[in-house]
């Protein structure tokens, strides 16, 4: 008997598979009955004719529960109704745990109530689907960046200083030191860029934002990587080379999750290099005139703002050279003009806001000491990241992807809370 699972059922048409499942769904008449199985690579349905097994079998196969967990046994067939291709003849079921009063029901249930129900919430075609997704783009970053010769650098995630500023990080004791979770690897990330050139981190990440819209996790995944010898324009190339490799991967190898999602697939397949480009300057004036009249020189972009100015693009969109005042301490000033940055955010189509925020860094000791002071940081605390700028110092950039944006734009889900496996949001910390 041929052990298999449900995503490689292809490799055996005509033959005879055992498959172990669970029952997702399942219908039936008095002479057949059919059984919605996954198996967590995928689902299939699986067909049992009454006249083609013993009464035992039929009976198993009919009054078997929601959820519950099986063996099944029988033929694989094409189907081309089936999103999938195939479907299961069944010729005997083998009840292994029989699950009764499952919580989610096929019928509409609150969100409040999915979340509190997360660890079964994750089972759903749905669900599977956006975690299928995400998969996928993970895997495709490591090939990306693997292949583009970075080496995987892991920052740590216990800190005793913050890049951008400690308002908005979760603080702890270090025995008797004061110590924040990561809100970014960057500055590590850095320094491990000018020991091995080019570098990338993926790690969780933690900002303590009490913020509720649907674009915020207080826990989640960044993509980091950082490159010696690359500036401002070489910085924006492997944006969007590294952006539209990982969206073209899931068109490729994810057909079957986005139809699930009902994702309009053509909207994916226009997401190629290069991408358009505004200043901030000129995002400005653009947003002044479509009637934002709240927005002024000078300030950052709200969730509004970066919707208008994504609608205008069907790929992502750059927005660039920002005020000096609205970013981070540790980015190179655009040598023509002091008053803004050698930076860009990236911004996704249909309304999924920023995805990554970059720039050039800044390599010269004395200006990087001298943003330190404005900043009212500690120069002690960050001795370390100031010694980068005193032994070889280069021009280096870098950038931050945030995961789970990524996967809900490429899914096309509304709420970032259905791009992680168990989000942790303002009020939410079970399950």
């Amino acid at each position: 008997m041929i052990k298999t699972t449900i995503a490689e059922t292809y490799k055996y048409v005509d033959q005879e598979v055992k498959i172990g499942a669970w029952i997702a769904n399942k219908r039936s008449s008095g002479k057949i009955a059919f059984l919605q199985l996954r198996d967590g690579s995928g689902f299939i349905q699986g067909v049992v004719v009454k006249a083609d097994v013993s009464e035992e079998v039929f009976k198993a196969a009919k009054s078997v529960t929601q959820e519950s967990s099986v063996y099944v046994i029988g033929k694989v067939q094409k189907e081309d109704r089936s999103p999938l291709g195939y479907e299961l003849l069944v010729t005997d079921v083998e009840v292994i745990h029989e699950s009764t009063d499952y919580p989610i029901t096929p019928k509409n249930h609150g969100t409040e109530f999915l979340m509190d129900h997360r660890h079964l919430w994750l089972r759903s075609r749905k669900q599977h689907a956006v975690m299928k997704i995400r998969n996928e783009i993970i895997r495709a970053t490591y090939e990306f960046f693997n292949e583009n010769g970075f080496s995987k650098v892991d920052p740590p995630i216990l800190t005793g200083s913050a890049p951008e500023g400690t308002s908005e990080l979760f603080a702890t004791k270090y025995f008797d030191e004061d110590a924040y979770l990561s809100q970014s690897g960057q500055l590590y990330m850095e320094a491990a860029a000018m020991a091995l050139g080019k570098v990338f981190s993926f790690g969780p990440t933690f900002r303590a934002e009490k913020s509720k819209t649907r674009r915020h996790l207080i826990e989640f995944w960044m993509i980091e990587p950082e490159m010696a010898f690359y500036e401002f324009e070489d910085n924006l190339k492997v944006q969007e080379e590294y952006v539209s490799y990982i969206v073209q991967a899931v068109v490729k190898n994810c057909q079957v999750e986005l139809k699930t999602l009902d994702r309009d697939v053509s909207k994916l397949e226009k997401i190629q290099a290069p991408f358009p480009r505004i200043s901030y300057d000129e995002a400005i004036t653009f947003l002044q005139e479509k009637g934002f009249d709240d927005i002024t020189w000078g300030e950052d972009f709200g969730a509004p703002h970066e919707t208008a100015i994504a609608e205008s693009y069907d790929k992502p969109v750059f927005i660039t050279h920002y005020p000096t005042k609205i970013k981070p301490f540790y980015m190179q000033p655009d040598a023509e003009r002091e008053d803004v940055v050698l930076c860009a955010d990236l911004i996704a189509p249909e309304g999924y806001g920023e995805i990554i925020g970059g720039s050039e860094r800044i390599h010269d000791y004395e200006l990087l000491k001298q943003r330190l002071a404005e900043h009212e940081l500690d120069m002690d605390a960050y001795k370390w990241y100031l010694e980068l700028r005193q032994y070889g110092s280069v021009p280096h950039s870098g950038f931050g992807l945030g995961l789970e944006r990524t996967v809900a734009w490429i899914s096309g889900v509304e709420h970032v809370r259905e791009s992680i496996p168990f989000p942790r949001l303002l009020n939410r910390l079970y399950p």
